[in-house]
């Protein structure tokens, strides 16, 4: 197939490499001069040429087109959006005018940026579809190579309108990832484990990083017994958010057990105690001001405490964070953050209502 990837991070640039080998037709797309500027010259230099190191084994990927050039993705029948979501809503703009009837849009991670497309994007007949995380945990060691140091063994994915599940799911489960899917992008979104792991982690670890100046591993120090608390008091708050979405009650550590593992007899916290303890985990975060705040602070807590706030759910764990962080950084994370109102609370009910629907109609089934 014809797939475009906007984004040519860590993650980005690793599917792209992936889907490469896999023997797609793939144009990785740089959307913007903020981050890894040298190794997308490095891949514009070497004809896309991506060594892939996992293992102690090296796969070499040739992706056939490395451009900043948006309008290709016209050309695509997926387009995948591999960028930080603080930086959704102004790509979902640009790309609009190279966007056609007919495409798979699918958003890693998503937060609920199917609102964003729905927003700017209605005239154009869309397939959004969300993912929870990324699929490959990764690194670029350097220009033009890639460390994997984890694969998801599933990978939870929302489809909108949930009516196109099964149409969507043909053409996706193409690419060759261990996909799943969920009742809709509600699941999807509100899932992303970094709104739960990232957010306590890295905002408990601030005077770590800043005493080590990032010679540091969140995942490997700093979920002790009363970190955990907190994590897990943020997450029964999550949880109480999506019961009201008319969702299931599911655990951060049961969710990261489904993606991370087939064993489904193991404990879940041992599952993740596993995951965050591997050796190949990278370090990091090296600054406060990283995305595990900057990002899922304003995109992913302010959006379950405005969740809260707009059904009269309790969410004083979420809300102690983003004041905290916003306290470190010296900005307002809420100014910065996805909010109903930003989102559209219109558009977030026309979500909720394609899930009552679509689990309506599988009841009947």
């Amino acid at each position: 197939m014809n797939i475009s990837i906007l984004g040519a991070g860590n993650g980005g640039t690793a599917v792209a490499a992936e889907l490469s080998l896999k023997g797609h037709e793939v144009t990785l797309i740089k959307t913007s001069n903020a981050m890894h500027d040298r190794n997308f010259n490095f891949l514009l230099e070497h004809g896309g040429v991506v060594n892939l190191i996992e293992n102690g084994e090296t796969k070499v990927a040739r992706i056939k087109r490395v451009t900043r050039d948006i309008s290709l993705i016209s050309e695509s029948n997926i387009v995948i959006v591999y960028i930080q979501t603080n930086y959704h809503e102004d790509l979902i703009k640009r790309i609009k005018p190279n966007l056609r009837d007919g495409q798979i849009l699918l958003l890693n991670p998503g937060y609920l940026s199917t609102s964003y497309v729905l927003k700017h994007c209605s005239n154009i007949d869309l397939t959004i579809v969300e993912a929870q995380s990324s699929f490959l945990d990764c690194r670029i060691s350097e220009p033009g190579t890639i460390r994997i140091g984890f694969r998801n063994v599933r990978n939870p994915l929302g489809i909108y309108p949930a009516s196109r599940t099964k149409d969507a799911q043909e053409k996706l489960d193409k690419l060759g990832f261990p996909f799943v899917y969920l009742p809709s992008v509600i699941e999807a979104g509100l899932h992303n484990p970094n709104l739960i792991v990232h957010t306590v982690g890295a905002i408990m670890s601030i005077p770590r990083i800043e005493k080590t100046k990032g010679d540091y591993c969140m995942y490997h120090e700093v979920f002790t017994p009363s970190v955990w608390r907190i994590l897990e008091a943020l997450d029964s708050e999550k949880m109480d958010v999506m019961e009201k979405l008319g969702c299931e009650r599911l655990s951060y550590v049961e969710a990261c057990k489904y993606r991370n593992t087939l064993d489904d007899s193991r404990d879940a916290k041992e599952v993740f105690f596993w995951y965050a303890g591997m050796p190949t985990r990278a370090k990091g975060p090296v600054v406060v001001d990283s995305r595990y705040i900057s990002e899922d602070v304003p995109q992913g807590l302010v959006l379950l405490e405005t969740f809260g706030l707009k059904y009269n759910v309790k969410t004083p764990i979420c809300t102690a964070l983003i004041n905290i962080a916003s306290a470190a950084l010296g900005r307002d994370l809420r100014l910065e953050g996805r909010t109903i109102e930003r989102l559209g609370d219109d558009i977030l009910e026309g979500i909720l209502q394609d899930k009552k629907s679509a689990r309506i109609n599988q009841d009947k089934l």
